[in-house]
């Protein structure tokens, strides 16, 4: 049987083409099509109507990119997603992982509560309550602001004195903040883990003159070999592919950074990551590993779908 994949993408990258090119040569079929292109259709047997699948249904859904939009353009994405884990379809990475790490709040939430070493961290409402906050930890550090849904660096700043809050419109009335972590530099490092199906696929250490340490912000990717910062890669391993299962991702980036005392720290996890910079510095190609990980996984779930148990039973008394 030819699986049949739908990538959900929104834009026709490198990457969302790469990965449909490895999964075609393993035999499946490929269909890339923009969460926006998907309609909910109540005439339809399945209830979505998919350009590219003839009236069917994929037999795993692969999510590469959700496009920014209204808020009631995105909430109806995730709603096709949801409704294809209802109609129990697969989905890398399901809708409701890939919401609790675009809202950093809720991942910083999940990886504490699993007992995961993350920065202390306060997600408010309003300028008063963020003031609040500022006030009763900035005597012992500093504090860094992101925005709640932001990716790539975008927006974050140091907060060292209550005048560097920004206004409420700034930061759409949400103030998310965490205590900067210290680390010796410039260069400043961190690290970048690619963890798929449970299993670390790659790694590499972020190197920049900037503390934040985001490679579309000028940071150099580095391999990890040996020790870095004090720490080697099974450590980092350890530590995001339980990050990964915290927050319930089949694949994700997950970002690390080494604070000065030698301690770790999750910082985010990403279920959407980009992968040009890792995969400039690795071995592995990210792309087929991926595709032989999505393949194996629904040649697993058929096998055992279909697997029968022997039952021994007994003849009849005569």
């Amino acid at each position: 049987m030819i699986p049949r994949i739908l990538i959900a993408s929104d834009n026709s990258d490198t990457r969302s083409k790469g990965l449909a090119a490895r999964l075609e040569r393993r035999g499946a079929m490929v269909a890339t099509v923009p969460l926006a292109a998907i309609a909910f259709d109540t005439g339809s047997p399945s209830g979505l109507s998919i350009p590219g699948f003839g009236g069917t249904l994929p037999d795993a859904v692969l999510v590469r990119s959700i496009a920014a939009g209204s808020f009631e353009a995105v909430t109806r994405r995730l709603g096709v997603l949801h409704a294809f884990g209802k109609l129990t379809i697969p989905v890398w990475n399901s809708a409701q992982a890939i919401e609790r790490c675009v809202d950093k709040s809720m991942t910083t939430f999940l990886l504490n509560n699993a007992g995961l070493p993350t920065p202390p961290t306060f997600a408010v409402e309003g300028r008063a309550m963020a003031e609040a906050v500022a006030e009763r930890e900035l005597p012992f550090t500093p504090l860094v602001l992101k925005p709640l849904f932001g990716a790539q660096g975008r927006g974050i700043r140091l907060i060292e004195t209550l005048s560097d809050l920004p206004a409420e419109d700034e930061v759409n009335g949400v103030y998310y903040l965490q205590h900067y972590v210290p680390r010796p530099g410039p260069p400043f490092r961190d690290f970048r883990v690619f963890v798929c199906a449970g299993q670390v696929l790659a790694m590499m250490c972020r190197r920049g003159d900037d503390w934040i340490t985001n490679v579309n912000r000028g940071a150099v990717p580095e391999l990890v070999s040996g020790l870095v910062s004090g720490h080697g890669e099974p450590e980092l391993a350890a530590l995001a592919k339980e990050a990964a299962a915290a927050i319930g991702a089949d694949f994700a980036g997950v970002d690390i950074v080494p604070a000065a005392d030698g301690r770790l720290f999750v910082l985010e996890v990403n279920s959407m990551p980009a992968w040009s910079g890792l995969q400039s510095v690795v071995a592995v190609n990210i792309a087929d590993a991926i595709a032989d990980a999505l393949l194996k996984f629904l040649a697993d779930r058929t096998e055992a779908a279909t697997a029968r148990p022997y039952r021994f039973t007994a003849p009849a008394n005569s």
